[in-house]
């Protein structure tokens, strides 16, 4: 292979590099919490995803390291997770539905000071949640191999969505159209009520005048 052939060819795998690392979708999330009330992080997340999410308490008081509750719960209110007490954790599940995934945090007890006190979120879903290191150790797999894995995964990963937002617009569109028969459906039977109307004062009026000898 010539240097033309070899610069192409690591031309082609750093782009198939990229496209993995931009495909991995993980959030880092900041939260201030107050000394009373709660703070809460959501995503709208499809049926069948892995997540996982690692959470730590950040205090400018290096003294003291105040503890927090954390609460992870489905679209439908499931318990999925649920912590007192904590500096620090973890918390990973498989989707069963589609909606928001909530996860809200607070302080236990009153905090004294006036340090401020912050959650650092680290939260992943689909294949940047996937362990890969495990993957490679078990499937004997390195460098470029392992990259081109991660890529499937990707590949994967946006394939599902594309289907998924394929049934969302179908739904939307199903829904659209019912509303768009049943505002003509109201309006023809709006039209019938006021022609009618019209024609019933017509009548009366006609009447009223005969009686009174008008016409």
């Amino acid at each position: 292979m010539g240097v033309r052939g070899k610069l192409v060819l690591v031309c082609i795998l750093g782009v198939l590099i990229c496209s993995s690392n931009l495909f991995m979708f993980s959030e880092a999330v900041w939260l201030n919490l107050p000394a009373s009330g709660t703070k809460c992080v959501s995503e709208e997340i499809h049926s069948n995803v892995v997540v996982l999410a690692d959470y730590v308490v950040v205090s400018d008081d290096h003294s003291h390291v105040p503890t927090i509750s954390v609460k992870v719960t489905s679209p439908y209110g499931d318990n999925l997770h649920h912590k007192e007490n904590v500096t620090h954790g973890q918390f990973a599940f498989t989707t069963h539905e589609t909606g928001n995934y909530l996860a809200c945090f607070w302080l236990d007890g009153h905090i004294g000071g006036s340090g401020d006190v912050s959650v650092s979120i680290d939260w992943k879903t689909g294949i940047a949640a996937k362990d890969w290191d495990s993957v490679a150790r078990k499937e004997k797999i390195e460098g470029v191999e392992l990259e081109l894995r991660k890529l499937e995964g990707a590949v994967e990963a946006i394939h599902e969505n594309l289907l998924y937002l394929k049934t969302r617009e179908a739904e939307m569109r199903t829904v659209s159209e019912l509303t768009n028969s049943r505002v003509a459906l109201f309006s023809i039977m709006s039209l019938g009520v006021c022609i009618a109307v019209s024609a019933l004062q017509v009548w009366h009026l006609k009447h009223y005048f005969q009686k009174k000898k008008l016409i």
